[in-house]
């Protein structure tokens, strides 16, 4: 399960202090508790709105690439289509990129320039071929594409998928992990991924 805050209060102040290493001020909202370490952002709460949230802009960057890129007009919106890139967002997505954080930062705790670098280099170097490599022929499963169907196009679209990333997202996360807490990390990541979820779904239903 991913963790999250949504909490109530000055949030960018309570970032601030605890940043500087003031934590006293840092708001408690229902259900949320502050665990203090050392270097890490680690005041964390359930959020059940996560997952969900992830899967509606899955699905939002699925429409935009039906829509405007692929130009199908209304009458042919794939909606099974849709559906399936939101359900990946809700199942695999949200889960697996929110838990990575999660490990990131336990691994590499502390939000300096070097450490945000390290942050990005392990990301970039070995999370986003794993990610790429497991979501392309995932989508190819649920779209009942034979092994060897996927094989073939995992084969083709994985180089072009995997260099696309390195355009947008080595220094997208490098912002993110210098400047945003651990908690909104994934937020973040979702809004530039609007984006990145159109290409994605683009190439992940290529013929």
């Amino acid at each position: 399960m991913f963790f999250t805050v949504r909490c109530s209060g000055s949030d960018f102040s309570s970032w601030f202090d605890r940043r500087h290493g003031t934590l006293a001020s840092i708001p408690e909202g229902p259900g949320c508790t502050s665990v203090e370490s050392p270097g890490s952002d680690s005041w964390v709460c359930p959020d059940i709105t996560s997952v969900p949230c992830t899967g509606s802009l899955m699905g939002l960057g699925d429409i935009i690439s039906q829509q405007l890129v692929e130009r199908r007009g209304l009458q042919q919106h794939q909606t099974g289509r849709t559906l399936t890139m939101a359900s990946l967002g809700c199942g695999f997505v949200g889960p697996v990129v929110g838990g990575w954080y999660r490990v990131l930062d336990h691994l590499i705790p502390g939000t300096t320039k070097v450490n945000a670098l390290k942050k990005m280099l392990l990301d970039q170097g070995g999370f986003a071929p794993c990610f790429l490599g497991c979501f392309l022929p995932l989508v190819g499963v649920l779209n009942g594409m034979s092994a060897q169907d996927n094989w073939a196009k995992l084969k083709r679209d994985y180089p072009d998928a995997l260099i696309t990333n390195y355009y947008l997202w080595p220094a997208v996360q490098l912002a993110n992990f210098y400047l945003v807490p651990l908690h909104y990390r994934l937020a973040v990541v979702q809004c530039v991924a609007i984006v990145w979820n159109s290409y994605l779904s683009w190439k992940a239903h290529q013929l």
